[in-house]
């Protein structure tokens, strides 16, 4: 059996604690006739990820297997291809979100929403993961980059960047409307550049000044330091006015409940992240809405989007075996935007 080089969790702890493991592990081979083999060029670092690392996500039950391969993110070249094959040939790149199998034939899958199947597998919660060398997938669960698409450039695009053009997709942009995205990391640099190309109006906000100077030279109208402090909001209302949408990224309850009273009455709210119940007020008439990833279908308009507008990335490169380092520099908000790890 061929090896390949991984990096194996056998056990959540804490990052600081190196829980991630640089291993030989035997390289996925093809199995079933639909699949292709993927030698991995590029996955990003999510911080969802660190979240499963690190056990906070045990009582969702994330990961649901031990051990482990981490990575949801990733690009490579197509080096193999199984019998049934016609989507890709050897040689292609394809890229996959954490969205690795669904089953087709319930009702999610048949509206095309098969990120929502219940019975679906999850990229980087079982041995086939992107901190890796190699993976496999079924044809219709990987899409195609273009070949002049850098894979530094093109891995965060796979969750990051489905994650922010829904989110945007179901803040219904249109010109001049006033977006608010609520954490500015991998993904809210994304949804600054998917609103704007939608002829919205976005305001950035985190708590980190480095953030918001990408956000700025990725086109928000302004960047806010957050804080939940009542003055914020007048800030927020001198300045602007109050939000037709907010889009919350940064996984904390506060963060959702200040979007919430940011927007006007009336208003539209997009939950990206996992959070206890916010504070609502029916009378309001505002809409709250959850969002997750996004379909194959999403995937390929993502690429087209980036492709033709030429978007930005911002990325920071780093080997495999630092995977440990890298979460730990995600954990200290140490990282620009998204890291990416090249095996």
């Amino acid at each position: 059996m061929n090896k390949m080089r991984a990096m194996v969790l056998s056990n959540c702890a804490p990052i600081e604690t190196n829980p991630l493991k640089l291993t030989e592990i035997d390289r996925h081979e093809i199995k079933r006739p639909d699949e292709i083999l993927i030698k991995i060029e590029a996955c990003g670092v999510c911080h969802s990820q660190l979240h499963g690392i690190e056990g906070d996500w045990k009582d969702i039950g994330i990961p649901p297997t031990l051990p482990t391969v981490p990575g949801h993110e990733l690009v490579g070249k197509i080096i193999e291809i199984g019998s049934n094959v016609t989507k890709f040939k050897v040689g292609d790149r394809a890229g996959i979100t954490p969205l690795l199998e669904a089953c087709k034939t319930c009702q999610y899958c048949k509206e095309g929403k098969e990120q929502l199947c219940e019975s679906s597998e999850i990229t980087g919660e079982s041995l086939r993961g992107g901190y890796s060398e190699y993976i496999t997938v079924s044809q219709d669960f990987a899409t195609k980059i273009p070949d002049k698409m850098k894979a530094e450039y093109a891995a965060p695009l796979f969750c990051a960047g489905i994650t922010a053009y829904k989110a945007v997709k179901a803040a219904e942009p249109k010109s001049h409307k006033k977006i608010g995205v609520f954490g500015i990391g991998g993904v809210g640099h994304m949804a600054v550049q998917f609103a704007k190309v939608e002829g919205s109006e976005v305001i950035a906000f985190s708590r980190s000044k480095n953030h918001l100077d990408v956000a700025k030279k990725l086109g928000a109208i302004d960047a806010m330091v957050f804080s939940d402090k009542p003055e914020f909001l007048d800030e927020l209302k001198n300045k602007h006015g109050m939000l037709d949408a907010a889009i919350v990224f940064a996984p904390a309850d506060v963060v959702t409940d200040v979007a919430i009273k940011s927007v006007k009455k009336g208003g539209l709210i997009v939950i990206a992240t996992v959070g206890k119940n916010p504070t609502f007020f029916a009378f309001e008439e505002k809409t709250i809405r959850g969002t997750v990833i996004g379909s194959t279908k999403d995937m390929e308009q993502v690429i087209k989007i980036c492709d033709e507008n030429n978007l930005t990335v911002v990325t920071e490169t780093y080997p495999l075996e630092k995977a440990n380092e890298v979460l730990k520099k995600l954990k200290e908000s140490q990282i620009q935007a998204r890291a990416v790890l090249i095996p």
